[in-house]
């Protein structure tokens, strides 16, 4: 079976089975709605692409109109697809719950979302940096300071991958084998061991 569509609630924290509080984040997973099924004979690869968050028409451009409509669903924000051969277990317009996927205090699942965006940072904040340390033999405004990259007269350029001050996060991260601690249907919640990344409120993509 595929993943889900989801967003982030916040985190939490939850008493395990020795009696340990795990901190845990809560994700509003689904429903989600079948769009689209593509197959090996019409699209050269196998995969099911999934529908999230219901909005309405005025809010949704025309092609995607049509896309929703000949699957019979109403609009929806979000759109992913999940490949794998799932050999005809689903058609379009079928819904997928938290239940579907995910057995409370079973299993493991991978989480991606977009981590926050910090802007433009410095070494400390974006590597992790120490500083220069102290403020002897007359330094006095160096603390945070990458200091000497290395390159002089050879190679008389700065190397690709050189950690230095720039933009930081807003990018696409993936967090792997977060256990599911606890599934709750009637609210469609599942809870994960760990942290997730993005904002509250955020899209993220649960692949089970």
């Amino acid at each position: 079976m595929p993943g889900l569509i989801g967003k982030k609630i916040g985190m939490t924290s939850v008493f395990g089975a020795d009696g340990k509080n795990l901190p845990c984040t809560v994700i509003e997973a689904g429903p989600c709605v079948v769009t689209q099924i593509r197959t090996v004979e019409k699209d050269g690869y196998s995969s099911v692409q999934l529908a999230y968050d219901e909005t309405t028409e005025k809010h949704t451009s025309k092609p995607l109109q049509g896309h929703f409509k000949k699957a019979g669903v109403a609009p929806m924000r979000k759109l992913v697809e999940f490949e794998n051969d799932f050999a005809g277990e689903l058609k379009l317009g079928d819904k997928l719950t938290v239940s579907d996927i995910f057995t409370e205090g079973v299993g493991f699942c991978d989480v991606v979302g977009t981590s926050k965006g910090k802007g433009f940072q410095g070494v400390v904040h974006r590597h992790g940096f120490a500083g220069v340390g102290g403020q002897t033999h007359g330094q006095h405004n160096r603390l945070r300071h990458p200091g000497s990259m290395g390159a002089s007269s050879w190679p008389s350029r700065v190397l690709p991958g050189m950690r230095m001050a720039g933009h930081m996060g807003n990018a696409r991260v993936k967090v792997f084998n977060l256990q599911v601690i606890k599934v709750i249907p009637e609210n469609n919640l599942v809870v994960v061991k760990g942290s997730v990344p993005g904002a509250r409120g955020s899209y993220v993509i649960l692949e089970a």
